[in-house]
């Protein structure tokens, strides 16, 4: 093949480069070349251009969309965490209160158990004092009509005087007394 580029480059007498075209080839190629050059200059140029910018604004605005919502969700993010803390600060709060009401509680609660504890047992003690006592006038008039019976018996004669059977029988619970006080007061 390169004989054959060789020997049309010999045809017409003068040597010809095969890699230099003739001067009208590369002058027409350079007028339709300028005449290409110049439409794409004057129109598709322009047009591209134009759709650059405009993906260029485009993209600009989504960026700047993104960092408002960056902004925005830094905020937000902010703005919760100091509600969560001062929800939490607010909730140590409410769970501190609550224990000391709690003690308070339980510390009245005792008060008044102690309270009631106390009027109880003055009741009892009111209670078994009146009995006690109940029982005590209940008994000397048993042991006073006893005594009589046995002082009427050993000394044989009726004690029926009331005032009589009355010293006698007092004197008898003194002497019960003392020999009760004497022996230290057990039972």
């Amino acid at each position: 093949m390169l004989h054959a580029v060789l020997s049309a480059a010999t045809e017409g007498g003068e040597t010809r480069s095969p890699v230099i075209p003739e001067w009208y080839d590369i002058i027409w190629s350079s007028v339709c070349f300028v005449i290409i050059l110049v439409f794409f200059w004057k129109f598709v140029l322009p047009r591209v251009q134009k759709m650059l910018d405009e993906r260029a604004e485009a993209i600009e605005g989504n960026i700047a969309k993104a960092d408002e919502a960056q902004r925005k969700a830094e905020a937000a993010l902010e703005e919760y965490t100091a509600q969560l803390a001062d929800a939490r600060a607010e909730a140590g709060r409410i769970r501190e209160t609550a224990r000391e009401d709690g003690k308070k509680i339980v510390a009245e609660a005792k008060d008044q158990a102690v309270t009631e504890a106390a009027r109880v047992t003055a009741s009892a003690q009111a209670q078994i004092d009146a009995e006690r006592q109940s029982a005590l006038v209940s008994l000397r008039s048993e042991v006073g009509t006893i005594a009589i019976d046995l002082a009427s018996g050993v000394v044989g004669e009726t004690l029926s005087d009331d005032q009589r059977a009355k010293a006698v029988v007092d004197r008898f619970l003194a002497e019960l007394e003392a020999e009760q006080a004497s022996t230290g007061g057990t039972k």
